[in-house]
This record gives structure tokens, C-alpha cells and sequence, in this order.
């Protein structure tokens, strides 16, 4: 029981391991996310906007594992172009985009009034 537990961590591990190594975006949003941590760190954010800032982010990034689960197994089922793969695809990026200008509005509402009190 407990080698099948610690077994599907491993694999839930190589799963984001291979997710930032293949996508580009992926690193663009862990990127963005060390920046809000340090922005988080120098603002000295209370608990409730850390707790903001990391539903933020990391709803940002589950969406970029779905994105990529949903594209490798649309690209195993239909190797060829179809357009029902397409619109599958790219549903999954909206989903994406989505959750990053959600990410980007919690952002500026809990950055914005900070950096304005710094000017």
C-alpha cells in the first residue's frame, strides 16, 4: 500500500518534470511565479494575500498540466490533423489564458495598491 502511494508521487513528479522540460509557457509562468513570490516576500504580504497569489498561480500552472496532458493525448488518438483534435487543443489554451489573465487580475488587485504607495 505504501510503495503504491509513494509510487504515484514519483510519477506525479516525473509528469511536472517532463511539463517543464517540453513547454515553453510552462517556464514562462514559473518564471512570473518566482517573480510574485519575491514581490510577495518584498511587499510583505499578509496571509490572506499570500493565499490569493498562490491560488493564483498554481491554478495557473494545473491548467498548463491539463493543457499538456490533454495534448499529448489528443496528439496519441489522432496523430493526423483533425479538427475535432484542433478545437480540443485549443479549448485547453483558452483554459489557459483564462486562468492567466485571472492570475494577472488577483496580480494587479493585491501589487497595484502597494507599488502606488511606494510612489
Amino acid at each position: 500500500m505504501l510503495k503504491k502511494r509513494l509510487n504515484s508521487f514519483r510519477y506525479a513528479f516525473a509528469g511536472i518534470a517532463d511539463m517543464v522540460r517540453t513547454q515553453a509557457n510552462v517556464k514562462i509562468h514559473l518564471f512570473a511565479t518566482v517573480l510574485v513570490i519575491i514581490a510577495g516576500c518584498y511587499f510583505d504580504l499578509n496571509r490572506t494575500e499570500w493565499c490569493l497569489v498562490t491560488l493564483a498561480f498554481s491554478s495557473v500552472l494545473a491548467a498548463e498540466a491539463f493543457n499538456t496532458a490533454l495534448e499529448y493525448l489528443t496528439d496519441l488518438v489522432s496523430p493526423g490533423h483533425h479538427p475535432l483534435a484542433g478545437k480540443a487543443k485549443d479549448v485547453a489554451a483558452g483554459a489557459v489564458l483564462l486562468a492567466a489573465i485571472g492570475a494577472a487580475v488577483v496580480g494587479l488587485l493585491v501589487f497595484l495598491p502597494k507599488i502606488m504607495a511606494l510612489l
